[in-house]
């Protein structure tokens, strides 16, 4: 059986690890979004124009044809993206800074992963399954429907987010 300061230490690297996972994946998310800018780009168009729902929907009158505002939201979310990454990634450092400190100092060390997580949250939560899902009722298109991929990166990010949320203890002697 793994001593008290050994099972501490596998518990905060497992934190520290979902953490870093989640970093990479959205380095990962923002480095395509870039290097393949018209491909998600296409996606957010469509969603946003509702060219792909149910014919003679009564929703049709929250369509944005303009590209400049299909620009501007994808645009957003990449930026969106790329903020959560680098905080995800400060948080990461941080947790690992601390990894052997006392319970207060590693407790104290989240915040920034917290915050990170909360980004990552609300933008599946919100970007996608809220706006795109139900405003521009994505939901109904057979192509460009994001939504499964959505909710599964925020069941990912809820769960690391509630492993990190686990209260840390000092080893007793």
């Amino acid at each position: 059986m793994a001593s008290p300061e050994v099972a501490r230490v596998i518990l905060r690297i497992a934190k520290l690890s979902l953490v870093a996972a989640v970093a990479l994946y959205h380095l990962l998310v923002v480095f395509n979004n870039l290097t393949d800018f018209d491909s998600n780009y296409q996606f957010v168009r469509h969603v946003l124009m509702m060219d792909t729902t149910s014919p003679g929907n009564h929703g049709m009158w929250r369509a944005l044809p303009s590209p400049a505002l299909h620009l501007a939201f994808y645009l957003a979310i990449i930026a969106w993206e790329l903020v959560t990454t680098i905080l995800l990634v400060w948080g990461a450092l941080r947790l690992l800074r601390a990894l052997r400190s006392p319970a207060a100092q590693f407790h104290a060390a989240k915040s920034v992963a917290l915050v990170a997580l909360l980004f990552s949250l609300t933008l599946w939560l919100v970007a996608f399954l809220t706006i795109g899902g139900e405003w521009f009722l994505m939901w109904q298109s057979h192509l460009w429907n994001g939504q499964e991929e959505a909710f599964r990166n925020f069941a990912i990010v809820a769960f690391a987010l509630l492993v990190l949320m686990q209260p840390d203890v000092d080893a007793q002697p």
